[in-house]
């Protein structure tokens, strides 16, 4: 597959990961010549957890493996005050 050919989204919190494949395979022989052709597409769907960050999704291809990233929140954690007592 090529890079062209994968396209990642991000929708009301659900991540769609799809494409199409295509493969192409020829023989020349002296005695027959034979070609093969697979196609197909393909679709997947994955809810994101509450805690991601769907403007902090990264996707990358490289040598045929999409890896896609998927970072929280960073939760602003309360700071603790400490209250003098009279």
């Amino acid at each position: 597959m090529k890079k062209e050919d994968v396209k990642v989204t991000v929708e009301k919190g659900v991540l769609t990961i799809s494409g199409e494949r295509r493969h192409e395979k020829e023989e020349d022989n002296k005695r027959f010549h034979r070609i093969e052709r697979s196609y197909g597409s393909f679709l997947r769907s994955f809810v994101l957890p509450d805690d991601a960050d769907p403007q902090k999704i990264s996707a990358e291809f490289k040598d045929g493996i999409l890896r896609v990233r998927v970072q929280k929140h960073e939760h602003v954690l309360p700071k603790s005050v400490e209250i003098k007592v009279n």
